[in-house]
């Protein structure tokens, strides 16, 4: 039992119009609120709030933004009245499967052809997070995404890219081209010089081993500057 609860009132014990899940069931997932779906992962409130009010007070903890909701950690959640360990978890697991979701692989490969191509494969990896890491995106002659790999991950200042380990992966994968990628968890979008220096050493290594730096993305939440779109590349 989670440490903040005490005789938890179960869903199974509301009226059939307070219960999520079967609501989800008669109804589809689009009927439900996310409170209600947070609810689900719940399964029980408190000895004197319901899972949907539980659920509220997870959803107010984040101001009722899922992306926020997605930042926070297991040590976040259970500073929530009535959300212990087990619950947090739940909630982490929950978003964390929606993530892997978007990051999951067509059978037919990805064909990037602009800065929101390359977004678009790397925001589940680096919007929510509250320290940077650096990845790379290696790409084929036709510019089809062959795989997403993690370089690096650093603390909430920076993190360290070595060019050597980044084009091993391209080698090994006999990648044709790349684009690298990391976030700035302050939201500040600007480019840094230490950003700038890597991205001109990535662009003379690749000419020399004939794979060509498409891009370099700098992440902030749903948002990104691209070096290729700024002219920076």
């Amino acid at each position: 039992m989670d440490v903040h609860e005490n005789r938890p009132t179960t869903i199974r014990s509301w009226s059939p119009e307070d219960r999520p899940r079967e609501k989800m069931l008669l109804k589809g997932t689009t009927a439900l609120s996310d409170a209600e779906l947070v609810a689900i992962l719940l399964g029980t409130g408190t000895s004197t709030v319901s899972a949907v009010e539980l659920a509220r007070r997870v959803l107010a903890a984040a101001g009722h933004d899922l992306n926020q909701l997605a930042r926070l950690t297991i040590k976040d959640l259970t500073k929530v009245r009535g959300i212990g360990e087990a619950k947090a978890v739940t909630i982490v697991a929950a978003l964390e499967l929606g993530r892997r979701r978007r990051q999951s692989e067509s059978s037919e490969k990805i064909r990037i052809t602009s800065s929101r191509d390359s977004f678009e494969q790397i925001r589940g990896q680096l919007m929510d997070l509250t320290h940077e890491e650096f990845w790379v995106l290696l790409l084929n002659r036709a510019n089809r995404l062959i795989k997403v790999r993690r370089i690096s991950e650093g603390g909430v200042a920076g993190t360290v890219a070595d060019p050597k380990i980044i084009f091993k992966f391209a080698l090994d994968e006999l990648a044709s081209a790349i684009i690298v990628a990391h976030n700035h968890p302050s939201g500040n979008m600007t480019a840094s010089q230490s950003d700038i220096d890597l991205t001109r050493k990535l662009r003379e290594a690749g000419k020399v081993l004939e794979i060509q730096v498409l891009d370099h993305l700098i992440v902030c939440g749903s948002k990104y500057l691209s070096f290729a779109d700024a002219g920076m590349l």
